[in-house]
């Protein structure tokens, strides 16, 4: 494939180069964005199957396709994989797409991260433990002996409630604070009526346990099922394929996917410093062509190329979990309760509804649960957050790696917003478990529309 794609773009440049003449050559490099200025690169990924577009572009031959050399290296934790970025061992990586906007406006760690290209939609489960299970089903509505879905919180807030008046805090784990299944996790049990907690940098407090009701810790990925499994947690929000692991070993039952919690809602996103897309623009274009072509190929013909991508996920290298288990979700199906295996086409999605397209509104959302819950501690108007917004999320860089891509024929301007039109901004999006419309042009707006968390203008 990498043989037949490389010939054919020489090809096409050749027949440009005969057709316009010598006079035109440079043009028409320039149009393509260049050679790469840099061509051995290492990313970073965490053990999830949403880094699929990476390993597809490396293991298809895609980035070789760019003329670049590209290793991937396995990160032990998102704090890890983020400073490797900063400090310059890693050239970019799979990120939690809260990750650049919070070192951004310094959160944690400051640095000015972008994002060229949207990894990914939907792919995170919340898990219960078996017990918290049992008290949950009870509540659930059941059809034709299965539970009615989505599952809200609601019928989680009895047990929460009886932990509370007994003295036993009810624990959850998500993967980092700014992560989107943190902020997914809280809005889920926010929705239910249960407090997930605030956060109060100002004052020193970043565990975001102010005022809550259950209480969130952060639990690497990988070691969710074996922390649930342990007692520490008595539930979870993390991606693929961690929740289906719970279901393979009998520990737990997901309840809910975040494709129920907001209809194709944004996942990872692909960070770089600002300082290497200034000093590399070149490679930077190069690598964001190379994974438009992998999660264009990952959503081909109604997913037909996912059992291939699981054989790859599966290697011990990148997500190493066994193939069934990765399969379970991958490939268009979720399992609940053990044998409650559903149809959930879109529970992956890479590159269908211009998944890779970094919007700007995406960015504004993971900035209005940031302030919701006290990681931005004093009021923001609206033009702050769309400042920000368009310091971190690059859609001018994805627009000439796509151009580019049309140009060469490997992908057809259909499948992609119309360049000269877009915004950054998605109309109002009404599907959210809550029913709360979110319109990325009113952040203020939407932030004060909720009953539990901070109104814009509030300070703790």
């Amino acid at each position: 494939m990498r043989g037949i794609n490389s010939l054919r773009r020489n090809l096409l440049k050749t027949a440009l180069v005969i057709s316009t003449g010598l006079a035109s050559l440079t043009t028409s490099f320039v149009v393509s964005a260049g050679e790469p200025e840099k061509t051995e690169l290492k990313f970073g990924f965490i053990k999830l199957t949403d880094m699929a577009p990476l390993a597809i572009a490396k293991e298809l031959g895609y980035f070789e396709d760019e003329g670049l050399e590209v290793e991937l290296e396995a990160q032990a934790n998102w704090k890890v994989l983020l400073n490797g970025v900063i400090d310059g061992q890693l050239d970019g990586a799979h990120m939690l797409a809260g990750q650049p906007l919070a070192a951004t406006i310094g959160f944690g760690t400051k640095a000015h991260i972008v994002t060229p290209f949207s990894m990914d939609l939907n792919g995170n489960g919340i898990t219960v433990s078996n017990g918290v299970w049992g008290e949950m089903k009870k509540l659930v509505p059941h059809e034709n002996g299965k539970p009615v879905h989505p599952i809200k919180a609601d019928y989680l807030k009895p047990i929460v409630d009886k932990y509370n008046d007994a003295g036993k805090p009810f624990n959850m784990g998500m993967v980092f604070p700014v992560s989107t299944h943190n902020y997914e996790l809280r809005y889920w049990l926010a929705a239910g009526g249960i407090h997930p907690g605030y956060y109060a940098p100002h004052k020193g407090d970043t565990k975001g346990q102010i005022d809550a009701d259950a209480f969130l810790s952060v639990t690497p990925p990988p070691q969710m099922p074996a922390t649930l499994e342990a007692g520490t947690i008595y539930g979870y929000c993390v991606g693929e394929p961690w929740n289906q692991q719970a279901v393979f070993k009998g520990i737990g039952v997901p309840v809910i996917t975040d494709y129920e919690i907001w209809k194709n809602n944004p996942e990872k996103v692909f960070g770089m410093t600002k300082e290497f897309t200034e000093k590399y623009p070149n490679t930077t274009v190069a690598v964001v062509k190379a994974m438009i072509r992998a999660a264009q190929w990952l959503d081909a013909d109604n997913n037909a190329n996912r059992p291939e991508a699981v054989k790859y996920l599966s290697k011990p290298y990148y997500v190493g979990a066994d193939y069934d288990v990765i399969a379970n979700s991958m490939t268009g199906t979720f399992e609940y309760e053990k044998g409650d295996k559903r149809e959930i086409p879109d529970f992956n999605v890479f590159f269908r509804y211009n998944a890779t397209y970094p919007y700007y509104s995406d960015a504004i959302w993971y900035l209005t649960q940031m302030r919701r819950w006290g990681q931005i501690s004093e009021a923001k108007d609206d033009a702050w957050y769309k400042k920000v917004a368009a310091d971190v999320y690059r859609p001018d860089i994805y627009a000439k790696a796509a151009k580019a891509l049309i140009e060469d024929g490997e992908v057809e301007a259909k499948d992609f917003p119309d360049f000269a039109t877009e915004t950054g901004f998605k109309p109002p999006q009404p599907d959210f478990i809550d029913g709360v419309v979110f319109d990325g042009s009113k952040p203020t707006e939407y932030i004060n529309k909720f009953k539990i968390g901070l109104d814009a203008d509030e300070v703790l």
